[in-house]
C-alpha cells in the first residue's frame, strides 16, 4: 500500500513538474469560434489590448482557431477585420475550420455547395449580396458560385487559401476541431483537425500537446488535462471565449 501512494504521489509530482507551459517571452491568446459576428470581434480585440497592456512586455501572439465565416449576418465583415484590421504589435495566426473548408470547396467545386449552404453557408452567401434559390439545383449552384467569386475581394480568397491547419507554441497544439487519440502529432490528417468531434472529446488519452480546440460549442471553456475548448457558440450566445495562456497560466477572456 505504501509502495503504491509513493509511485502516485510520485506520478502527481512529475505531472506537476511538467505542467504545460509556453515559451518563455511569449504569451498567448486563442479566440475561438467567431462565425459571421464583427461586432464580438471586435469586442474581444479590446479585451485582449487591455488584457496584454496589463501584463509585463511579452511577443504577444494571437491564434484565431477557425470558423469565421458562415451563421452570423456578416462573414464579410469578420473577414476584412481579420485582413485589414489585426491587433497592433501582435503576430497573428488563422488556422482553418470546417466552414471555411466548406466554403472553399464549394467555389472549387460547386456541387459540393448543398451541405455548406445549408449549414450556415447561406448566411455567408447573404453576407456578399448573393441569392441562392434552389440549393440542390447543380445550374444554380453554379450561377451561386461564380457570383460569390466575383463578389469575393480578392485578399479575402487569399486569405481562405492561406489558412493553417494547426500551429504549436510551446506545450500547445491549436487546431480548429480536435486530433486522432493516439496518433502522434506529425502524423496527424489534416480532415482531422479540421473535422474530428466525437472521437477527440471522448478521450482521456494524453496527447503529445496539450490541444487547444474550438469546433464543439459549449456554455463555457473545457479546461481539461488533455485539451481546451473554447466554442462557446458567439453567432448564437453573443459569448466570444479567448484563452490567454502566459508562461504556466491559463485565463479566460469573454465578450
Amino acid at each position: 500500500m505504501v509502495g503504491m501512494l509513493e509511485s502516485f504521489f510520485g506520478l502527481k509530482r512529475e505531472r506537476e513538474r511538467r505542467e504545460s507551459r509556453v515559451p518563455e517571452g511569449k504569451r498567448v491568446y486563442a479566440v475561438g469560434d467567431i462565425h459571421g459576428r464583427p461586432d464580438l470581434l471586435k469586442k474581444i480585440h479590446e479585451l485582449i489590448l487591455e488584457d496584454a497592456q496589463a501584463r509585463a512586455p511579452a511577443e504577444n501572439i494571437v491564434i484565431y482557431l477557425g470558423d469565421y465565416v458562415d451563421r452570423g449576418h456578416d462573414t464579410r465583415g469578420v473577414l476584412d477585420i481579420l485582413i485589414h484590421q489585426p491587433l497592433p504589435g501582435f503576430r497573428s495566426i488563422h488556422l482553418m475550420g470546417n466552414h471555411e473548408d466548406f466554403m472553399v470547396r464549394f467555389l472549387e467545386d460547386p456541387k459540393l455547395g448543398p451541405p455548406w449552404i445549408v449549414n450556415g453557408g447561406n448566411a455567408t452567401l447573404k453576407s456578399y449580396g448573393v441569392s441562392l434559390q434552389k440549393v440542390y439545383n447543380e445550374e444554380a449552384l453554379k450561377e451561386g458560385r461564380n457570383q460569390l467569386m466575383s463578389r469575393l475581394p480578392p485578399p479575402h480568397w487569399m486569405f481562405l487559401q492561406g489558412l493553417k491547419t494547426h500551429h504549436i507554441e510551446g506545450d500547445f497544439l491549436f487546431v480548429h476541431a480536435g486530433i486522432r487519440p493516439g496518433v502522434a502529432t506529425a502524423e496527424q490528417e489534416p480532415q482531422d483537425m479540421m473535422w474530428i468531434r466525437d472521437d477527440f472529446l471522448s478521450s482521456g488519452a494524453e496527447h503529445d500537446h496539450v490541444v487547444v480546440h474550438g469546433h464543439s460549442i459549449n456554455p463555457k471553456a473545457e479546461i481539461l488535462d488533455n485539451r481546451i475548448g473554447i466554442d462557446t457558440g458567439a453567432y448564437a450566445t453573443g459569448k466570444l471565449t479567448c484563452l490567454v495562456l502566459d508562461g504556466g497560466k491559463k485565463d479566460l477572456l469573454n465578450t
